[in-house]
């Protein structure tokens, strides 16, 4: 287990969070949620000794081994793979080295004699003998085939970099084990292993993420980075965000009798307390959501944006028609004859690996790129609009306030009111309306291009890529509000949550042609024959 005993950090006049009291205990694992800028990475850098907190300390025992996930990604550079990973359990791999040394040297002492039987047998305590091929599961099972496991790190590309960092904490059954957006930079197909190697992980787990799937299926608890203070709470995200809803909801109706909340209380409980992440503390977890009372449920102070498209008229029969569609891009065919037909109604998420060529499919679809070869026709009573997944050219050099930035993009010339009603609903308010446009963050971005597409009333809806830079609580209302959509939708996300609760069909562009599906992405990535045979499409 780990302690955090009355810590606190400021940067400035700003507070993060003040004495800070919890226990991270053996077998659970613990999602650290809250706004953008709330402290989650910097609460991750100081329980991993990187960042000193003002006030207060967090303890481990001496013998139990804490492992990071490293977010350099040219750190070992001129390292192999496979000992990049070996890397991980510093004191094994130490013994490792030396031991190695003493072997090699020409004159083997006798002092050499001891000093070697005693590395051999911390070795051995350590699982030294397993290591290597220990570590090859882990990189196998993350995607990094066998035969780049000699390979130095230099020779991979940045998303199997990524993976090798992962391997590297997760290797040699580190005691607490601390996970900063894990699931950055992974396929489905890794994240999937990653879920399940958790879900065995018998040791304590901490986490920081913004993807909601991830959470519900790995966290026993949640950690809320909210009001300056650091919440435990028992269950998933899906049971946190229900009961910060729920408890706000009470806040708002203190007339109504207690006897009726404690019912809807018990009633929210029962129903969250079968889904345990680990089937082993199903009958623990049950137990402890049982003896929660009103007093244990606190609203969030985060605040959600209002998202909302509303089609000014209804699609007609005809959406779109896509024929022969081909493109190449730097020597590179991205798109070969490419064809489909989209119907009213469809809710499509392109899928898979190739992001290119699904942002190239976009492109050309929203006029913004011509096909070398094709066609493609929309429905004369479709209307689109497109969040592209580079925004930069909306914003760059653009000296406009926010409210003169959005006028752009009004069908009529509105007035100030009514553009800062707009705003408001996506967290811009007051003096944050002025703000001006090449000045934004990553997520403000994010916002202001929804406030344009709503804005539209168009009644297809293209997005590429439209969670990047958003926190969860956007993530969410975007998600929510994409459901209630009316119109039709082509999105890719790779957050799991947002493709399965929006699709109602999935389309895989690969270099062998399209997979076209009717079915849920659950259904759709949990298909293992289907999976292979996607495989097989990109082995060109």
């Amino acid at each position: 287990m780990i302690n955090v005993t009355n810590v606190s950090l400021r940067f400035g006049d700003k507070k993060l969070f003040e004495d800070v009291n919890i226990q991270f205990n053996n077998g659970n694992c613990y999602g650290v949620i809250g706004a953008n800028g709330a402290g989650k990475s910097t609460f991750l850098k100081i329980l991993a000794g990187e960042v000193e907190p003002q006030k207060g300390e967090v303890s481990l025992a001496s013998d139990k081994r804490l492992a990071v996930l490293k977010q350099d990604h040219f750190a070992y550079e001129e390292e192999q793979v496979l000992e990049t990973v070996l890397m991980g359990h510093e004191r094994l791999y130490k013994v490792m080295k030396e031991k190695d040394d003493i072997y090699l040297k020409t004159e083997f002492t006798e002092e050499d004699g001891i000093k070697a039987a005693e590395l051999e047998g911390e070795f051995a305590e350590l699982n030294g003998w397993e290591a290597h091929s220990d570590a090859a599961i882990l990189l196998t099972g993350l995607g990094i085939k066998e035969s780049l496991h000699e390979k130095k790190m230099s020779d991979l590309t940045n998303e199997q970099k990524v993976k090798v960092l992962l391997a590297q904490a997760l290797f040699g059954n580190p005691d607490v084990l601390l996970l900063d957006e894990p699931t950055n930079g992974l396929d489905i197909q890794a994240i999937h292993w990653l879920e399940d190697f958790l879900l065995r992980f018998e040791n304590t787990v901490i986490v920081v993420s913004h993807d909601r799937h991830f959470l519900n299926k790995v966290c026993t608890h949640i950690a809320d980075v909210d009001f300056g203070k650091i919440q435990i709470y028992v269950g998933n995200y899906d049971f946190w965000y229900e009961s910060s809803q729920l408890a706000a909801k009470m806040a708002k109706e203190e007339n109504k009798k207690k006897e009726e909340k404690i019912k809807d209380l018990q009633a929210f409980i029962a129903r969250f307390s079968a889904n345990a992440s680990k089937s082993k503390q199903a009958t623990s977890r049950r137990k402890l959501l049982e003896n929660i009372t009103l007093d244990d449920l606190k609203p969030s102070s985060r605040r959600y944006p209002y998202v909302a498209f509303s089609p000014e008229r209804e699609i007609g029969n005809d959406l779109l028609r896509v024929e022969g569609l081909t493109k190449t891009i730097n020597g590179q065919k991205v798109l070969d004859n490419v064809s489909f037909i989209l119907n009213k109604d469809d809710k499509v998420a392109f899928v898979g690996k190739d992001d290119l060529a699904k942002t190239t499919l976009f492109e050309i679809l929203t006029g913004e790129m011509e096909p070398d070869a094709g066609e493609y026709h929309w429905g004369v009573t479709t209307s689109q609009a497109y969040f592209p997944k580079d925004n930069s050219a909306f914003f760059e050099n653009n000296e406009l306030p926010l409210v003169d930035w959005l006028r752009q993009f009004s069908p009529e010339d509105e007035t100030e009111t009514f553009l800062r009603s707009f705003l408001g609903r996506m967290l811009f308010s007051g003096e944050e309306a002025l703000k001006k446009a090449n000045v934004l963050s990553g997520g403000e971005k994010v916002r202001c291009m929804l406030s344009k597409m709503m804005l539209s009333k168009a009644n297809v809806l293209i997005f590429d890529e439209p969670t990047s830079h958003l926190d969860l609580e956007s993530i969410t209302a975007v998600n929510n509000g994409l459901i209630k959509f009316k119109g039709s939708i082509l999105f890719t996300s790779s957050d799991h949550q947002f493709v399965n609760s929006i699709a109602n069909r999935l389309i895989e562009v690969t270099p062998k042609g399209i997979v076209d599906k009717q079915i849920s992405y659950d259904e759709y990535v949990r298909d293992q024959d289907l999976q292979k045979e996607i495989e097989q499409m990109y082995m060109v």
